[in-house]
């Protein structure tokens, strides 16, 4: 069967007249890029939408602030090194970063009053990282005085303040918000796993993705920085300020992204194409390998798409989050990845054991290997919870399939 052959032409069709109709003729999305493929072969590609203001449509080789669909490549690349013997899920966090050495459980203070803390009950460990259960948290979780801490120190802003080393620093410095394991936390676990695969190959972030990832699988437009010969690609993104609707965070012509950032962060740093994220989700659906370069073996990946979360529990019953790039119920997590575990709980056709994940500017993709099937979904507004576009999205390919 061919790619299109898996799928009802008509009924793919009307997905882009959908995201036209009611997120392009409104304003509400300043473009949409949809890349729908069998076995790894291409059955519906559409973009549709301005790249930057006032300017053509986006096309094939627009690049898209990619966000926290870097967490899945830069959970790749640590998995490579643990497949080399240089690290295992059990590995606690400071043998390799020992500025994490004795770190407690937020027992009170901030906001201008010195932390207080307890022990905690074990160990931060590298599955911790991997799954998001390391106690760390985010700036924009907006709930504790510890993502407080973040903003006030700018621990995030990857452009201007702390490189890589100096943020696991600051972090060694501060509470966690609940013993590892106990809980999950959406957070900056994955760029503390950057710094680990660092610390480990003796690479920098940017130059181990290059050599180990990007470059065996083809991946030719995705780093954290867009050369001066491709800045013209660059789309413009935007965010949603209530009140006001969709106005402009970063323009692809002045972009933040056209200089390498101070701090490279491997839960959100990078720039990619719909094209470059549709091979990495081959080589995920592949079991690891893409035009016969192997970047991880069949068995390590299938480790890492296994729902890690203590006792087989979903996100929903662990999280401490107030805000996810993927809904919680029925939905475990990976190393590195959200996991299907019941598409009756997450009330959404898919298949058990499909992984997904997206970005803060909305961009989304999964692979569901039930099905043979991957999507990569390309967009540039924040935050990705402003509009439900990625579950009618999914709704629609699946509706499709024949």
């Amino acid at each position: 069967m061919s790619a299109a052959g898996k799928f009802d032409p008509k009924r793919l069709a009307r997905i882009d007249a959908f995201v036209k109709e009611r997120y392009l003729d409104s304003g509400l999305l300043p473009h949409a890029q949809i890349l729908v493929a069998h076995k790894g072969q291409i059955a519906h590609f559409s973009s549709q939408g301005a790249a930057r203001e006032g300017g053509s449509s986006i096309d094939e080789g627009s690049l898209f602030r990619i966000a926290s669909m870097t967490k899945p490549i830069t959970s790749v690349a640590f998995m490579q090194l643990l497949e080399q013997g240089k690290v295992a899920l059990e590995t606690p966090v400071h043998h390799v970063l020992p500025e994490f050495k004795g770190l407690g459980v937020y027992a009170g203070g901030g906001g201008g009053v010195p932390f207080l803390t307890r022990p905690c009950e074990r160990v931060m460990t590298m599955q911790d990282l991997l799954r998001h259960t390391s106690g760390l948290t985010y700036s924009f979780q907006n709930r504790s005085n510890i993502d407080l801490a973040h903003r006030e120190g700018k621990l995030e802003s990857w452009h201007g303040n702390l490189t890589l080393d100096e943020l696991v620093g600051a972090l060694g410095k501060l509470p966690l918000e609940f013993s590892p394991g106990s809980a999950w936390n959406y957070s900056v676990s994955t760029d503390v796993l950057g710094a680990v695969v660092q610390r480990l190959s003796g690479q920098s972030l940017d130059a181990y993705f290059a050599e180990h990832i990007f470059g065996p699988l083809g991946m030719i437009d995705t780093g954290f920085a867009v050369p001066a010969d491709k800045i013209d690609r660059l789309t413009d993104c935007y965010t949603f300020v209530p009140g006001k609707g969709r106005v402009i965070y970063d323009k692809g012509s002045q972009s933040a992204w056209s200089t390498m950032p101070r701090q490279l962060s491997g839960g959100g740093g990078l720039v990619s194409s719909a094209l470059d994220y549709h091979r990495f989700c081959t080589m995920l659906l592949n079991g690891g390998v893409l035009d016969g370069e192997r970047v991880i073996g069949r068995k390590t990946l299938e480790l890492m798409a296994r729902n890690h979360l203590p006792g087989g529990a979903d996100i929903a019953s662990m999280s401490k989050s107030l805000f996810s790039e993927e809904a919680f119920g029925g939905v475990g997590f990976g190393l590195g990845f959200a996991v299907n575990l019941s598409p009756a709980r997450s009330m959404l056709p898919g298949s058990v054991g499909e992984i997904n994940w997206g970005g803060m500017f909305s961009s989304y993709f999964f692979v569901d290997p039930a099905e043979d099937l991957t999507m990569v979904f390309m967009t540039q507004l924040s935050p990705s919870s402003t509009y439900p576009i990625r579950r009618e999205l999914k709704t629609m390919i699946y509706a499709a399939l024949i």
